[in-house]
C-alpha cells in the first residue's frame, strides 16, 4: 500500500512508582543543598566573598564565611546587594522551573501508565467510546474476481490472478457503529507491521478494503486502498492510538494492518452513522 501517512516514533519511558519516589526525593535534596549552598557575596570592585548566610545590619554587612567557617563582617558601601540577591533569584527559580517540570514529567508517565493498562493486551483493535474500550473483531476478508470468490487467510499471503480484483468484506454494513466523526481506536500488533484506516466503497452489495490489479507477466500486484489521513501515536511497545486527521464522511471504514507489497491484510471494520 502506498500511504501518504506519518508515525509518531516516540515511545513513552516505562513508569515504576520508586521513579516518583526517588524524584520526590531528588528534590528535596535540591531545595535543602539550595538553601545551604555557597552563595557569592558580591562586591562592587567586581571580586566575591563566599558565603553560607548573610544578612544587613545598618551600614554593615555580616556573612558567615564558607572558606573560613565563622562570622565575617564588611561595610555595606563595598558589596553590590543588587548583584547578590539577583543571583540568589535565579537560583531559586531555576530550582522551582525544574521541581515543576520534574511534576509534570511524573504526571505524564502516571496519565501514560494508566492509558497501557486500560488496553487488553491481546493482539487487536479496540474503539474508544467515552471511558470504554469496544474491542472489534478482525472481519474475514476475500479476494473476488469476476468468475469466483477465495477466502484470503489473515496475515497471510495468497496466490491470485492476473486482472481486476477486489478485496472484499461480506455484507454492505458494518455491526460496528460509532457516531464520532473522528473515533479514536488503540491497535496492539504482534509484530511490527504497518497499519491504518480505509474507507471503504461498495460492489456487488459487500464492502472493498481495496482494489487490486495483478500486472501480466511480472504478476505484479497493484494495491488501491483509500487511504485516510490520520494521526498516530505509540503509546508503548506494539501499542498504538490512531484517530482521523479530519472528520469522516459518513460510511464504512476499516482499521487494517498489512505489509507492504503483499495481499495479507487484517481488517477491523466500523461503520460512522452521525447521532440524530
Amino acid at each position: 500500500m502506498q500511504n501518504a501517512e506519518f508515525r509518531i516514533q516516540n515511545p513513552k519511558r516505562r513508569w515504576f512508582p520508586v521513579r516518583t519516589v526517588f524524584g520526590c526525593l531528588l528534590l528535596t535534596a535540591c531545595c535543602l543543598l539550595l538553601s545551604a549552598a555557597t552563595i557569592k557575596l558580591y562586591l562592587k570592585d567586581g571580586s566575591y566573598q563566599l558565603a553560607r548566610e548573610y544578612k544587613v545590619e545598618d551600614d554593615r554587612v555580616k556573612y558567615y564565611s564558607a572558606e573560613r567557617a565563622e562570622w565575617e563582617e564588611i561595610p555595606l558601601a563595598l558589596v553590590d546587594i543588587s548583584k547578590t540577591e539577583s543571583e540568589i533569584k535565579r537560583r531559586e527559580e531555576a530550582v522551582h522551573e525544574e521541581t515543576a517540570a520534574q511534576a509534570a514529567e511524573e504526571k505524564a508517565e502516571r496519565e501514560a501508565q494508566k492509558e497501557v493498562e486500560r488496553v487488553p493486551v491481546e493482539q487487536g483493535v479496540f474503539l474508544v467510546e467515552g471511558d470504554a474500550l469496544k474491542p472489534i473483531k478482525a472481519a474475514e476478508a476475500k479476494i473476488v474476481n469476476n468468475n469466483r470468490r477465495t477466502v484470503l487467510k489473515i496475515m497471510s499471503p495468497l496466490p491470485i490472478v492476473t486482472g481486476k480484483q477486489w478485496l472484499e468484506l461480506d455484507g454492505a454494513h458494518s455491526s460496528n457503529i460509532t457516531t464520532n466523526a473522528r473515533p479514536e481506536f488503540y491497535i496492539r500488533l504482534a509484530q511490527d507491521e504497518r497499519f491504518g484506516i480505509v474507507h471503504m466503497s461498495e460492489h456487488k452489495g459487500n464492502r472493498v478494503v481495496e482494489k487490486l490489479t495483478i500486472i501480466p507477466v511480472t504478476k505484479d500486484v497493484v494495491e488501491e486502498p483509500e487511504l485516510v489521513e490520520t494521526f498516530r501515536r505509540q503509546v508503548a511497545d506494539g501499542l498504538f492510538k490512531i484517530w482521523p486527521e479530519k472528520d469522516l464522511p459518513p460510511g464504512e471504514y476499516g482499521v487494517v494492518e498489512y505489509t507492504e507489497g503483499k495481499v495479507n491484510v487484517q481488517t477491523w471494520d466500523f461503520a460512522y452513522r452521525p447521532a440524530r
